[in-house]
């Protein structure tokens, strides 16, 4: 079961690697990390298509990967 557990844990990281570098930028220098986050606290940008479902394979992944290093650090904890 651990085995198991651990070989996901590694599925689900590479996969959050892989759905982040395929998403595109969101800033433009630094003009865009001054009101890059204003933009995106007001909605201004809402994201359609690919960009949104990226975005919730993001949210998805990370949310699964912390939940499985928990579960996996809980059972192998360090010596």
């Amino acid at each position: 079961m651990g085995t198991f557990l651990t070989i996901l844990l590694v599925i689900f990281s590479v996969g959050l690697i892989t759905v982040v570098l395929l998403q595109k930028g969101k800033s433009a220098g630094l003009s865009g990390a001054i009101s890059g986050g204003a933009e995106q606290l007001f909605g201004k940008q809402k994201a359609r298509g690919l960009d949104l479902l990226l975005q919730r394979l993001t949210l998805a992944l990370a949310v699964g990967f912390i939940v499985l290093a928990l579960v996996v650090s809980y059972i192998f904890p360090p010596l």
